[in-house]
């Protein structure tokens, strides 16, 4: 088996507190899609890869932990758990509610709700894979069967291919929207306006790598935050891996 922190961005799709139709503390989020657009690790989800693990969980009596930042080593972070999970066309769903009693818990809540904290990611073994043909001379590694051991809310995801799909998904349901004639909310336009201003700031960046002072301060940043993600990775394998050998 091969123990894997996957991230995914579904940002647009997280729901969280009363204004979504949840309790106070409640969220409901997708930490995997059935997309078959390969991530940044070559890997696709195949529909029914969470099924069995998902009995599992439920017939264990355990609760899936939802976690801040992969911190296996601290209970502190240790800030919801699902209270219910399934899959459907779009891909793997969980419902859950943050512990606002924990001493990280209400924080979390806060960022989410407030959009500030938008990230998902899970630790996972993968039980069962398969490279399939996706059309166009493409292939891709297909996660089958995969044994889930919790998921968790992160700042910055590993992989931010996802995130392109869900905010086409979202705005091109906007657009619709006002087409419709709807009125949009204060908060969807406060947020499409904060895209495009981080849109532009990138655009703007892209523009200026002549000059080699920036080119090089932007490579020294890509590069200490691949540092920095690789040594998150290691550690959080090296957890999931001590927890897995403790239950042998």
């Amino acid at each position: 088996m091969t123990t894997k922190i996957k991230t995914t961005t579904p940002a647009l799709r997280m729901k969280a507190g009363p204004e979504d139709g949840l309790e106070e503390g409640q969220f409901m989020v997708y930490p995997s899609t059935f997309t078959r657009t390969p991530d940044s690790y070559g890997d696709v989800v195949a529909p029914g890869a969470f099924l069995q693990t998902i009995e599992e969980w439920k017939a264990s009596g355990h609760t899936l932990p939802g976690l801040f930042g992969h911190r296996l080593d601290d209970p502190d972070f240790y800030v919801a758990g699902a209270l219910d999970m399934g899959e459907d066309e779009h891909g793997w769903w969980v419902k859950g509610e943050f512990d606002l009693e924990s001493p990280k818990g209400p924080q979390v809540y806060r960022l989410v709700k407030g959009g500030r904290l938008n990230q998902l990611s899970f630790a996972f073994d993968v039980l069962e894979e398969g490279v399939v043909d996706l059309g166009d001379g493409e292939t891709a590694n297909e996660l089958r069967r995969l044994k889930v051991y919790e998921f968790s809310f992160v700042p910055i995801g590993a992989n931010q291919d996802t995130s392109i799909v869900a905010v086409k998904a979202v705005t091109d349901q906007l657009t619709a929207d006002v087409k419709e004639g709807r009125v949009l909310a204060s908060k969807h336009i406060d947020s499409l306006r904060a895209a495009q201003e981080a849109i532009g700031a990138v655009i703007t960046a892209a523009l200026g790598t002549d000059d080699d002072s920036k080119a090089s301060d932007a490579k020294a940043k890509d590069e200490e935050l691949a540092r920095a993600k690789s040594e998150e990775l290691q550690r959080s394998t090296a957890e999931l891996r001590s927890i897995e050998l403790s239950l042998i």
